[in-house]
């Protein structure tokens, strides 16, 4: 029998590491897979968007071009700015109560069950509603808050009012009620999220150290709550700037949002006019998540 010696086995253990990949191309090479993911179907269709925002069109065809006439109508019109504007206005009024709902029944489930499981069980309680889809949710309301409908019955029945309210339906606060119901949610999960990660130990050290509730809750946790109160902002935000069909339902199609106008735009084959809006929506609501992201580090949270 044939034995292999010492420096046989050095030989074949250095060729064996001489085939190594160092570690900087194994990094790259695990990154691949994800990269074409991403850049395929993200950076590609934004890359497509942009480019088609140049383009020139009519009635019945796009044609390729250079042009800047489709920013200039978007960013020229004074429709365009009141657009944009209410569009801002759902977005800020949206984010403000889902905040305030958001936080204050993530706090609830946090600190006021005591149970994991019973916190489960109440954070999937919140969530049946979402195993309908945002359509049926929106229109359900509009039996509710009609002319004849649920609350209008109920306070003329009462003697409350004498006539129907009619700003309860196909207005800003039909849009704003419908919005909060639909996105409250994100805003909660990444809250509860992080207050589950505070250590209790922190707010009994602030309890014994002569805090009261009040000072605990803006001192202790709600500083340590802002990189879920990120996060949630950032999901009802762009969820919010980019939904039209509660902003053209539930406002009875009184009102518009810039992802309303680009809707039209596209149903009148005006796609290059729709791109140049997208990129400038794309550019504000990124502009919006870089002033998040300067205020409050995530990175924890991710």
């Amino acid at each position: 029998m044939a034995t292999i010696t010492s420096s046989e086995t050095n030989g074949v253990e250095r060729a064996g590491k001489s085939f190594r990949l160092p570690l900087a191309v194994i990094s790259y090479l695990q990154a691949v897979p994800l990269t074409l993911i991403l850049g395929f179907f993200l950076l590609l269709p934004i890359l497509m968007i942009a480019v088609v925002s140049f383009w020139d069109y009519d009635f019945a065809q796009m044609y390729p071009d250079f042009l800047t006439m489709n920013y200039e109508e978007t960013l020229g019109s004074w429709v365009t700015w009141k657009t944009y504007l209410n569009t801002l206005k759902y977005a800020f009024l949206v984010w403000a109560i889902t905040l305030f709902i958001g936080f204050w029944v993530a706090y609830f489930l946090a600190f006021h069950i005591r149970t994991t499981s019973m916190q489960m069980v109440l954070f999937l309680i919140c969530t049946v509603p979402f195993l309908t889809s945002n359509i049926i949710r929106m229109i359900s309301w509009i039996p509710v808050l009609g002319r004849n409908g649920l609350i209008n019955s109920a306070l003329t029945g009462s003697g409350v009012i004498s006539q129907p309210i009619e700003w309860l339906l196909y207005s800003d606060f039909a849009v704003v009620l419908a919005m909060v119901h639909l996105y409250t949610l994100f805003m909660v999960t990444p809250i509860f999220n992080t207050l589950m990660r505070i250590d209790k130990s922190l707010v009994e050290a602030a309890r014994d150290a002569g805090a009261t509730s009040w000072q605990v809750l803006t001192n202790v946790i709600m500083p340590l709550a802002k990189p879920g109160m990120a996060i949630g902002t950032i999901f009802v935000v762009t969820l919010v700037m980019a939904d039209f069909s509660t902003v053209q339902v539930m406002s009875g199609g009184q009102s518009a949002s810039v992802a309303l106008m680009m809707k039209n735009q596209m149903s009148l084959l005006q796609y290059p006019a729709a791109a140049a809006n997208a990129v400038v929506l794309l550019v504000l609501v990124l502009m919006m998540v870089a002033g998040i992201l300067r205020i409050v580090d995530i990175r924890k949270e991710l």
